[in-house]
């Protein structure tokens, strides 16, 4: 290809959306030591003994063994009988989870947000209200943020089935003035029917519509069981043949073993186009901050070696951050018909 045609190549890979998948492991390290608090939230698996609601299905004799609450509510969603102890429980998880508020301090929640940009997104299966809260300060250093999409609701947001308008739950509609009602937020993991809630659905088209021209996608905390099929049906059909995605390249930061996730999303990794770390601090999020699909682009296509320059680190503050990011910022707006290279270490 000639010169301009290696430019245009060049500028929109490097304007290619990084995606980020959220699930119960990412909130679960944003407050390892516990909220502001003291706190802790729990992944699916030990939910309702971890959080103190055992008692809701002690006197059920259910078939499962799991203490996944995903394979509980499964079971309460096939027994009519059972309508009043799956209220019971969303009541329960509603108080509970409005009840936690994000640390004083930075998370891994606020460098997260940080660290993309309004062309990205970050996808969560959370219900908890910590990136929601990490987003209404960070949002004060810089609006150009991801956008943000809540695969299994939230307690902080609610929608307008009429307007097709969501928001914070304590808003109102913006066109008919009506109270938001409150996203749904559990669902039965062998057949979810995304698509009979409106608003779910739409969060879902968001991902799957930034999915197929994502370059970068970065898998946090989201063990994607197999018992989940709608949801990674969706997934796969928007991701497409991992034949066709040669160039892309799949992110996991997780505390679970290597083999076990690659062998979990094989059919989303093409061949070895995969990293794998089990922190945060060591991922392209906080190592290449607004730069991550340039580090790709540069580390896999332009061969560079390459060496963070403005890394994300442990206990930074947010002056500390709102340095970093503003320094980055003004490079994006100095270049904002071009692209940015990375140097090259060698």
């Amino acid at each position: 290809m000639n010169e301009q045609e290696a430019f245009e190549y060049e500028k929109y890979y490097k304007n290619r959306p990084h995606v980020v998948i959220l699930g119960a492991g990412a909130s679960v390290a944003t407050i390892l030591k516990g909220d502001k608090n003291g706190r802790k939230i729990s992944a699916m698996d030990g939910f309702l003994k971890n959080l103190g609601m055992s008692d809701i299905i002690e006197n059920l004799n259910l078939k499962t063994k799991s203490q996944n609450l995903e394979d509980i509510y499964s079971e309460l969603s096939e027994d009519d009988k059972c309508i009043n102890i799956r209220n019971d429980l969303d009541d329960r998880i509603r108080t509970d989870f409005n009840k936690f508020e994000i640390p004083s301090h930075p998370t891994i929640y606020d460098m997260l947000l940080l660290s993309l940009r309004k062309k990205d997104l970050v996808a969560t299966f959370n219900w908890d209200p910590l990136l929601l809260q990490a987003y209404q300060r960070v949002v004060k250093i810089t609006d150009d943020l991801p956008q943000l999409g809540f695969l299994h609701g939230n307690v902080l947001v609610g929608y307008c089935e009429k307007d097709k308008i969501a928001g914070l739950l304590t808003n109102n509609c913006q066109k008919c003035h009506k109270k938001f009602t409150p996203s749904r937020l559990l669902y039965p993991v062998k057949q979810k029917n995304y698509n009979q809630d409106s608003y779910t659905f739409s969060h879902w088209k968001t991902l799957k519509y930034y999915l197929k021209d994502a370059y970068q996608v970065t898998i946090f905390g989201y063990s994607a069981p197999k018992t989940d099929i709608e949801a990674i049906d969706m997934l796969k059909e928007a991701w497409g043949n991992i034949n066709d995605r040669s160039m892309e390249e799949f992110e996991f930061i997780d505390i679970a073993e290597e083999d076990c996730l690659i062998e979990t999303w094989e059919d989303f990794v093409h061949t070895h186009h995969y990293t794998y770390s089990n922190s945060f601090f060591d991922s392209t999020l906080a190592r290449f901050p607004r730069r991550t699909i340039e580090a790709l682009f540069d580390r896999t296509q332009n061969c560079f070696w390459l060496s963070p320059e403005n890394p994300f680190k442990e206990n930074m503050s947010f002056i500390e951050l709102e340095q970093i990011v503003n320094r980055l910022i003004m490079e994006e707006k100095n270049n904002k018909n071009k692209f940015i290279t990375l140097k090259n270490g060698i």
